[in-house]
């Protein structure tokens, strides 16, 4: 166990033999860190936390009550072995949140990247990989196999499919049921989700401007609503040239492979 000298722990909590908590630590009442744990400096972990497996977490987090992180990922195939989480540097975990480690079939490991936000009683599943700045708003339900990309805002009570992923900049409504991969900047709604439209607000945040912003417009409206198919809509963009990395980003996406289909706009039925 190696726990640096600046490091506070309450009496109280537990701290396994093997555990590694970093500089200017704080581990609050009634917590539970386990022996294959690394919390990094200036870390605040709160009271009633528990900390299992083999889990890291970066520095600068903020752990609230009733957190559970790196316990057995909720799938019938795990067998006990020794797979692992890793989260990024200052990451804000609320109450209630559950966050498991990946399956040895899949690479072991789930990743969470740099400054997310995890308000009250989201989850993410096993072999999950969210990018940075990501905000999950509370009840968010992440299953196994799901990639976030960066700059993700996701509403209260979403739920997102096995293996789905959502590109980076994107948005999910409140309680929408995403079933399907979401481009980037995209805007999706609903149960089954649907594509409403695009980002706006994010393309501003990242700092696109009004003639970006206009590009990408039409590029979705050529893909999603004017040409007959949604391949026939890429070929079109591709064709006239891409000089939009943002317009890039989003062909990129629909070509790559992945396990599910593409959610669409309401009442489409391309492909």
């Amino acid at each position: 166990m190696t726990i640096a000298a600046s490091a506070r722990i309450h009496p109280s909590s537990i701290v396994e033999d093997g555990a590694t908590i970093g500089e200017n630590v704080t581990i609050g009442p009634f917590c539970l860190i386990g022996s294959k744990v690394t919390i990094g400096n200036n870390t605040r972990i709160m009271s009633h936390v528990v900390i299992e497996g083999r889990t890291t977490i970066g520095e600068g987090g903020h752990v609230f009550p009733q957190a559970v992180l790196g316990c057995a990922p909720q799938n019938v195939h795990y067998k006990g072995e020794d797979t692992e989480l890793v989260i990024g540097r200052n990451c804000v975990i609320r109450e209630g949140v559950t966050m498991h480690p990946g399956m040895p079939a899949h690479g072991g490991k789930t990743t969470v990247g740099d400054n997310g936000l995890f308000l009250a009683y989201s989850h993410v599943a096993h072999d999950c990989h969210v990018g940075d700045n990501v905000i999950l708003s509370n009840n968010v339900m992440l299953a196994g196999h799901v990639t976030i990309g960066d700059r993700v805002i996701m509403g209260g009570g979403a739920a997102i499919q096995q293996f789905s992923q959502v590109g980076h900049h994107a948005f999910i409504g409140g309680l929408s049921a995403v079933t399907a991969d979401v481009i980037p900047y995209g805007m999706v709604n609903g149960g089954p989700a649907y594509l409403g439209g695009l980002n706006v607000v994010g393309m501003k945040r990242s700092g696109m401007d009004r003639a970006a912003i206009h590009e990408v417009r039409n590029a979705f409206k050529a893909i999603f609503e004017t040409a007959p198919t949604i391949k026939d809509g890429v070929e079109q963009i591709k064709s006239a040239g891409i000089s939009n990395p943002a317009i890039a980003d989003i062909v990129a996406f629909i070509e790559s492979d992945r396990k599910c289909g593409l959610t669409s706009p309401a009442r489409s039925h391309k492909n």
